[in-house]
């Protein structure tokens, strides 16, 4: 897969069969997109390439209070588009002044100028172009001048629920993270660095990695314990992570642990690691006593152990 960060140095094709949209967590609706980019490429013998943006546009073109929280970054969404099986993508730099071209122009000085597209398949609510204008219904009109045809792909639902980047929010937000990653289509995680802790969970036989994601416009789930798996340098480590502030101890400050299962053969203090949220196990609790945390953090590891044998 040819990667173009950026609008310069593009090999330009002289066809291709394109889809382009923000892909803002590469969902399940987006994978059929894709999918079916993939496989109609290879019907016709012609390319197939996807165009889409960083950052996501909302970040340059909302409020500061309307922004929302990241799914994935560049760097994970490029990382499974690979598994797909594309030939070719193009992350554009969103600024003001992408934002600012027509939808026309959008068209044909960025994806016709470089790609050449006989046939773009296209999400049923992707738009484009300035204040939006560009949208599914305009491109069949545009691409009759062009000389491609569209697909417009519709949204792909699980229970009657349409499957979205807004609900898969609301289902992280609200610790339902076995659903969320279900109707992602991947287990949700992110990459963070291994920073220093107070210590309290190695003082309960259940030493820790506090840890904080590499952005700071990641997505948490919300506060628990969570059943995990952690990327280690290419090892793969189970166990169980506290998101909050610890109230039996009395502390306020939010932090994020985990504590693995396996033996970590180093020190992972200024490690950068993957944390991914398999299940959550229960809310944070307050209890009476450090004896009766650790009972209960032996029945949550017990718990973990029969979960994690679903993923084995």
């Amino acid at each position: 897969m040819v990667i173009y960060r950026g609008l310069n140095n593009i090999s330009k094709l002289d066809a291709s069969v394109l889809t382009m949209g923000t892909f803002d967590g590469l969902h399940r609706g987006h994978q059929e997109i894709i999918q079916r980019v993939v496989h109609h490429a290879k019907a016709v013998n012609l390319p197939s390439v996807l165009i889409t943006y960083d950052p996501h546009p909302r970040y340059i073109l909302n409020k500061s209070d309307d922004i929302p929280l990241m799914l994935m970054s560049v760097d994970k969404k490029l990382e499974l588009l690979e598994e797909f099986g594309l030939d070719v993508v193009l992350v554009v730099p969103f600024t003001h002044a992408i934002a600012n071209l027509t939808a026309s122009d959008y068209i044909n000085n960025i994806v016709c100028e470089n790609f050449n597209p006989k046939h773009v398949v296209i999400g049923y609510d992707h738009h484009f172009g300035q204040s939006r204008e560009g949208s599914p219904e305009s491109l069949q009109t545009i691409c009759a001048n062009a000389g491609f045809t569209v697909d417009i792909v519709q949204p792909v639902s699980d229970e009657g629920q349409i499957i979205s980047s807004t609900r898969i929010r609301e289902l992280i937000e609200s610790g339902f993270v076995r659903r969320s990653s279900f109707e992602l289509g991947w287990v949700y995680g992110f990459k963070s660095q291994v920073v220093h802790g107070a210590g309290r969970g190695r003082e309960l036989s259940f030493p820790t990695a506090n840890f904080i994601p590499l952005d700071k416009n990641q997505l948490l789930p919300k506060n628990g314990v969570y059943c995990t798996r952690g990327r280690v340098d290419g090892q793969q480590l189970y166990g169980m992570c506290n998101l909050g502030v610890r109230p039996t101890f009395e502390e306020k400050e939010f932090v994020m642990e985990v504590h693995f299962f396996n033996e970590i053969p180093r020190d992972l203090y200024g490690q950068t690691i993957t944390i991914e949220f398999l299940e959550r196990i229960r809310d944070e609790k307050k209890y009476d006593s450090v004896d009766l945390l650790i009972q209960q953090l032996e029945i949550d590891k017990n718990r973990c152990f029969d979960i994690i044998k679903k993923y084995m």
